[in-house]
């Protein structure tokens, strides 16, 4: 029996790439986005799928939320819809608690009363914060040094809660730094690949916040949409809090170093001050996730970068 699976924020980078999966491992998908941040032409393949379902709509809207759960029954929902920015989290904390904590809460008390089993809800390896030990493991006391850290962090807990008191079977999601196509690098804040890529396209400078030093876990999105439709669909998850990740840090400057063999005319970087809220180094254990999925990531980084760049960061 096909099943059909909610994804909310799936006109986004990471939302339509997981739409695709589940289409592609011959699932009914519904996709819901209010495009404050997705982009409609993400969903181009998708839409041309009889399989899915397409609705404009604020997941913060609960009526809206509960027609679609009353019509379709769904067997799991991945919630991704969020704000994304850290540095908007610090101006705009109001937003920043509607969308990355209210909108769960919401999505979750649907799952309950409609009796959908299980909820995969997208955290962040921010809540680790700047001083965990490397690489960072889930048991680790999470310390949030942003709103949107501390939202993500408040989320996992009130929907394990939810997992521990009515049964829901809650997959909390740590990504760490996903990169790959469809990722807007007209957002200052966007993942630094995609403006670094946008960028040396097209023969501009780059700035790095910071002295390059900073490393970053990056993960190909193709491995993270796997991550989100294997946590979505496998019957051997258990509720709890995984990282989503390789295991390897890389600093900025060794990133650097591929693009200008790639780009050797380029200008040369610009070094600035760090952003508020960003972390000096990240790197998680992908064990936990891997020993229940036997799911590893797939995409070596120096390959994946490298098909961004050929291929750019079309839709």
């Amino acid at each position: 029996m096909t099943q059909t699976f909610l994804v909310t924020g799936a006109a986004g980078f990471i939302g339509s790439h997981s739409v695709e999966w589940l289409l592609a491992h011959n699932h009914r998908v519904v996709g819901v986005d209010n495009l404050r941040t997705g982009h409609l032409e993400n969903l181009e393949v998708a839409r041309s799928s009889p399989d899915f379902e397409w609705m404009l709509a604020d997941v913060c809207d609960e009526a809206a939320m509960r027609e679609l759960f009353k019509k379709h029954r769904f067997a799991g929902v991945l919630h991704l819809a969020a704000l994304v920015s850290v540095p908007e989290s610090f101006r705009e904390p109001a937003l920043n608690y509607q969308l990355n904590l209210a909108a769960a809460d919401c999505i979750a008390r649907l799952c309950l009363e409609f009796e959908c089993k299980r909820l995969v809800f997208a955290s962040s390896a921010a809540v680790y914060g700047a001083h965990a030990a490397l690489p960072n493991q889930e048991s680790a006391i999470p310390q949030p040094q942003s709103p949107y850290a501390a939202a993500k962090l408040a989320a996992e807990v009130m929907l394990l809660g939810y997992a521990a008191s009515y049964g829901l079977e809650t997959i909390c999601l740590r990504y760490f730094n996903v990169y790959g196509s469809r990722q807007d690098p007209g957002s200052p804040y966007s993942g630094v690949l995609s403006i670094f890529t946008d960028r040396f396209q097209c023969g501009l400078p780059v700035t790095v916040y910071g002295d390059g030093e900073q490393t970053r876990d990056f993960i190909s999105v193709r491995d993270v949409a796997r991550a989100n439709g294997e946590a979505l669909t496998q019957m051997q998850v258990v509720a709890d809090r995984y990282n989503v990740c390789t295991g390897r840090g890389i600093s900025l400057n060794q990133v650097l170093a591929i693009y200008q063999e790639l780009f050797p005319n380029a200008p040369s970087v610009e070094y600035a001050a760090p952003r508020i809220g960003d972390i000096r180094h990240s790197q998680g254990n992908p064990e936990k996730l891997h020993n229940i999925l036997i799911l590893k990531s797939q995409t070596p980084f120096e390959q994946g970068l490298r098909e961004l760049v050929v291929g750019g960061l079309g839709r």
